[in-house]
This record gives C-alpha cells, structure tokens and sequence, in this order.
C-alpha cells in the first residue's frame, strides 16, 4: 500500500489519480476562465483609458471634476490591474498544473475577489451612468465628452459581465472544492 503523497500545493492528502481526459477537461476549464479573465482585462482597461482621454480642451468639460467620473476610472483600472493578475495565475495554473497560493486559498480567493470587483464595477458605472444622464442637458455644447464618457461607462459595463461570469465560474470551483476536496470535478 502506497502512504499519501503530498499535494501539489501543500499539505498532506489521500493520492489521487487523474486520466488523461480529466487532465484534458481542467485544462479545457482552465482556458475558458483565462478567456474571460482576458476578456474583462481588455474593457476595464479600455474603460479606463477611454475616461482618462475624456478632455477636449481648457475651456470644456473633464471627467476629473465629476466625482462619478472618477469612481469609474478608479474602479476599471483596479480591476485591469486585478484581471491581470488573475490572468498570469491561470496561466501559471494551465502550464504547471498547479495552483499559485495553496488549492484552499486560491478557489476562495478567485471567488471572494471575483465578487467583489464585480460588484464594484457595477456600482461604479451605474453612478457614472446617473452622471452621464444628468449631463445630457449640457452636451449640446460638449457633445464629444458625452459620447466618450458614455462608451467608457458600456465598456465597464462589458467588463462587468465578464468578470461577473468568471465569478460564476470560480464559484463552480468553490461548491467542487467543498463537496471533493479538488478545485474542479472529474
């Protein structure tokens, strides 16, 4: 009889054994978060950049003097700075085939900082949509910052269900780590 073998990212459990398939299906998995992960990565990021561009002129409007504005900057680049770190974990993930932080505390911390970047994004970009809606009187005058301001707020919007969808996702992984002991049932 073999003794436990220590598991990939610590601690001592039962062994456990794993076809190809399985392998095939973590990695298939895997790959589908990255692509979401990626993809929230890119319109946060381009929310970002599309708000902090939002200035034509000395005389116009800013998106700095709205503070709506600027939760909405500050939120996207949070979560680029947040999407990107979690996209180099999965790749870490996908070519090792391990976790980077111990199994435990990576499937909780996906799921806790998935939700709550989630709910941040909303929040922001609903108050940047109350703004936008409240300022629709003067963008007869400043009609380029409207129309930017309110692709920004789609763009976080998209980054949104992205990332709301990846939470989906490491929530899969969180109810698989409590009922199997893994991050992913096979």
């Amino acid at each position: 009889m073999r003794s436990p073998q220590p598991h990939r990212s610590g601690g001592d459990t039962q062994q456990h054994f794993q076809s190809t398939v399985s392998v095939q299906k973590l990695k298939r998995f895997n790959s589908l978060i990255l692509v979401f992960r990626f993809a929230a990565f890119c319109f946060s990021l381009a929310s970002a950049v599309f708000m902090l561009t939002n200035s034509r002129g000395s005389d116009s409007l800013h998106w700095y003097n709205f503070d709506a504005f600027r939760y909405v900057v500050a939120a996207n680049a949070i979560v680029a700075i947040y999407s990107l770190f979690e996209m180099a974990a999965s790749v870490w993930e996908i070519s090792r085939n391990a976790t980077l932080f111990p199994e435990i505390c990576q499937v909780w911390f996906d799921f806790g900082h998935d939700q709550v970047f989630a709910y941040l994004l909303l929040s922001a970009n609903t108050a940047g949509t109350e703004l936008a809606r409240t300022l629709k009187d003067t963008c007869t005058d400043n009609k380029a910052f409207c129309v930017q301001s309110d692709i920004a707020i789609v763009l976080g919007f998209a980054g949104f269900l992205f990332l709301g969808t990846s939470s989906l996702f490491s929530g899969f992984r969180v109810v698989c780590f409590i009922i199997n002991g893994s991050r992913f049932y096979v």
